[in-house]
């Protein structure tokens, strides 16, 4: 068990927890969930001893091990992959290290000798002698090889650091795990394997992740920062919704009626204050009316976007014709004969293991790169909008934000209108003014999505574009795309956004393309798509998102 007794921290005047009381129960899984700054990842480090706030304390239950997903990929460079996952329980990787530096001399004092015992009984108390299955099963869970396990953690990409750290976060059955996105970088596959392991997880768990579906298959429960306090909800996310919306609606309720009555009791007192006969009566409610409080609703720090695409006009009946599409990329080939129609009403979701085949597909189709064999056509009625992957070349620049999306603006339409606009993604005042090189990663997805809903186009191109997003950025995103009436291509990880989506799949594989005219989750459960795969990549390949 983990509690939480009146926390508080500010940021000088900023105000991120304000006697926060919170406790989280053994065989638990709480979603913390909040607006981008609400202070979810701080907190997880208040809980871990990583940082203090301001007063208050963390009560852990006695002899508790708390175990936390490490975000440094480099801190264990000059590590094995092995010694890194056992790293996770650190009392564990000290006796392993005193126990074989005894056993190394090969002759060892008395002394040495009683020590080395007492090594032994609390090495196998702490689960030591199945530590090498442990570590395999959960290395092989997250895709690393055997092959690997030796390698030094410099020697691997990132994406692989990142689920070596997730497993040793998991490693040795921690009595308190916290996950800060845990499924960033992760295949479908191994997402599915960390949701069963939570599943079977006896412990409690709590969790930060921007992935809807995720915390769906696995919460419990959720713990929502908002107003500078959290509220924990029994349910999973999907529960939370519908209940803080209906809360939500309940205060606004609750307000308007307020004010009614005040304003019904103003008007009284005005008419008759100066009229004697009913003077008692004005009297009588200017008590009332005092005795009234109107309580202003709590500032949400919850705000979603403003994410709306209107095409300047329907498409034709030819949307796109791809023939024999080739491209190799520093001597790999990433598209091979690649071909596909697309259709009016599609809204096709690229799947595949290899992301930089969907990426390279969309700058050919969008003229920033060139086949190496093959072609496309756009119909004549076709207007495209794009979002890349990677965007940081539109911001380098010494535009503040009203200058930057003017470029993309009507000629016609001034700064008030270009203020307007981004006051509904978000940046309000003087946020508008802010330059434009030093925006975060999710405030510069919110500028190329305004650009986008600027273009008019009839085809959106968006390669993965819930990167770097809040939950409520990406439930503005996800509602834009599918109440969007024309054509979208696009990739993302986010399964919940490819489930509510596309009505089209088409999996890039190593050796072919497997093109569906369905849903995400019924491809998924499809045994024609499975044997499909199986046939065109002999075996396994991942269907990363």
């Amino acid at each position: 068990m983990i509690s939480a007794s009146n926390i508080a921290l500010a940021y000088g005047k900023r105000v991120i927890f304000k006697d926060v009381n919170i406790k989280f129960t053994p065989g638990n899984c709480y979603g913390l969930i909040g607006a981008n700054g609400a202070g979810k990842s701080t907190f997880l480090k208040i809980l871990a001893g990583e940082r203090d706030a301001d007063r208050g304390e963390i009560i852990v239950g006695p002899r508790e091990r708390i175990a936390m997903l490490r975000q440094d990929q480099f801190a264990f460079d000059e590590e094995t992959v092995f010694n890194t996952v056992v790293m996770g329980h650190k009392r564990l990787f000290e006796v392993m290290g005193e126990r074989e530096a005894i056993y190394a001399k090969g002759e060892f004092s008395e002394e040495e000798g009683i020590r080395v015992g007492e090594l032994e009984v609390e090495f196998g108390e702490m689960g030591g002698y199945e530590m090498e299955a442990e570590v395999g099963v959960l290395l092989s869970g997250v895709g690393i090889t055997d092959e690997l396990h030796q390698r030094k953690m410099k020697d691997l990409d990132g994406r692989d650091k990142v689920r070596v750290l997730l497993a040793q976060a998991l490693f040795g059955n921690p009595d308190i795990l916290l996950l800060d996105e845990p499924t960033n970088q992760l295949d479908l596959k191994t997402i599915r394997w960390l949701e069963d392991f939570l599943a079977r997880f006896q412990n409690t768990v709590i969790i930060v992740s921007h992935d809807r579906h995720f915390l769906n298959q696995v919460c419990t429960h959720i713990a929502d920062i908002d107003f500078g306090k959290i509220q924990v909800y029994v349910g999973n996310y999907d529960f939370w919704y519908q209940a803080s919306a209906l809360a939500q609606r309940q205060r606004q309720e609750e307000s308007k009626k307020a004010a009614a009555k005040a304003s019904e009791l103003k008007e009284f007192i005005q008419r008759f204050s100066s009229n004697a006969s009913k003077a008692r009566q004005a009297t009588a409610r200017k008590k009332l009316l005092d005795k009234l409080t109107l309580d202003d609703m709590p500032q949400s720090s919850r705000k979603y976007p403003y994410v709306v695409f209107k095409p300047g006009r329907p498409c034709g009946d030819v949307i796109l014709e791809i023939d024999g599409l080739a491209k190799a990329i520093d001597g790999v080939e990433v598209l091979n004969d690649f071909s596909l129609t697309v259709n009016k009403g599609d809204k096709i979701a690229f799947v595949g293991g290899n992301s930089l085949a969907k990426t390279t597909l969309f700058q050919i189709l969008t003229g920033e790169v060139a086949p190496d064999a093959g072609s496309f056509r756009w119909g004549v009625t076709i207007s495209t909008s794009y979002f890349p992957k990677e965007n940081g070349h539109f911001f380098n620049n010494d535009f503040n934000l009203v200058e930057w999306l003017r470029q993309f603006a009507p000629p016609t339409e001034g700064e008030s209108f270009a203020r307007a606009f981004l006051g509904r993604m978000l940046f309000s005042g003087e946020e508008a003014l802010k330059q434009t090189n030093v925006l975060s990663g999710g405030e510069r997805v919110r500028c190329m999505l305004a650009r986008m809903m600027l273009g008019d186009a009839n085809v959106l191109i968006l390669d993965e574009p819930t990167n770097h997003l809040d939950l409520e950025s990406i439930t503005a995103l996800n509602d834009g795309l599918i109440a969007f009436p024309e054509v979208v291509l696009f990739s993302s990880h986010d399964h919940q956004v490819v489930s509510t989506v596309a009505n089209r799949i088409v999996e890039i594989t190593p050796n072919g393309v497997i093109d569906r005219m369905m849903g995400f989750d019924d491809y998924l459960e499809s045994e024609d798509v499975a044997k499909m795969r199986d046939r065109l990549c002999q075996g396994y390949v991942h269907l990363d998102l």
